[in-house]
């Protein structure tokens, strides 16, 4: 596929989105004043966190930044398709999550964003989804190659940090009109969140 086609597919998307009225949480709820006042604090708090981790073991600055600890990601391909699930999750579930069946209620797109900025979405991201009780989700993490690496720096790490929050239960590769290998649909657990 060359970058031509890529960024025609990428506008037909984005402009599906806007076509069914795919909004940012933060424009379709008004009402996330003391949520977004939490986030920021909680930020705060995780980078002051982060500096003094930093400062303890003078490791370099994108390996401190990653959300993995050891700052290791397992490279993927751009068409790679992704899957990961809760190993008690039944067959049934993971079939629905990959045909696309599971209606997406929210979407985030990370192109254009730094790595520690794509991290920090997809976190407040899904943060705030599971405070409004929703149960699957789009994040669109593209497939382009990041800088010097000879991989798709955005895919790798969006693979790598949905596994280890929480609040993901299984994640796969969107269908085409979603995205397709750009895209992941992200299950998450029901019930309230206590975050």
């Amino acid at each position: 596929m060359n970058n031509d086609s890529f960024d025609d597919d990428l506008d037909v998307f984005r402009q599906a989105l806007k076509d069914i009225k795919v909004q940012r949480l933060d424009e379709r709820h008004t009402n996330r004043v003391d949520v977004r006042a939490t986030l920021r604090a909680k930020k705060e708090q995780d980078e002051a966190v982060l500096a003094r981790r930093m400062a303890a073991t003078h490791t370099d600055d994108t390996q401190a930044r990653s959300r993995t600890s050891d700052g290791r990601v397992e490279p993927v391909t751009p068409g790679q398709s992704l899957l990961f699930f809760l190993p008690d999750l039944p067959a049934r579930t993971i079939s629905k999550l990959k045909k696309g069946e599971y209606e997406w209620q929210a979407g985030l797109d990370l192109h254009g964003y730094t790595l520690e900025e794509a991290r920090q979405e997809l976190e407040n991201f899904i943060h705030d989804a599971m405070t409004e009780r929703m149960r699957c989700v789009l994040v669109v993490h593209g497939k382009a190659w990041g800088g010097l690496a000879d991989y798709p720096v955005i895919k790798s790490h969006v693979n790598a940090w949905l596994r280890e929050l929480p609040e993901v239960i299984a994640f796969s590769s969107a269908q085409p009109v979603d995205g397709g290998t750009g895209a992941v649909y992200v299950l998450l657990k029901k019930g309230r969140y206590n975050g």
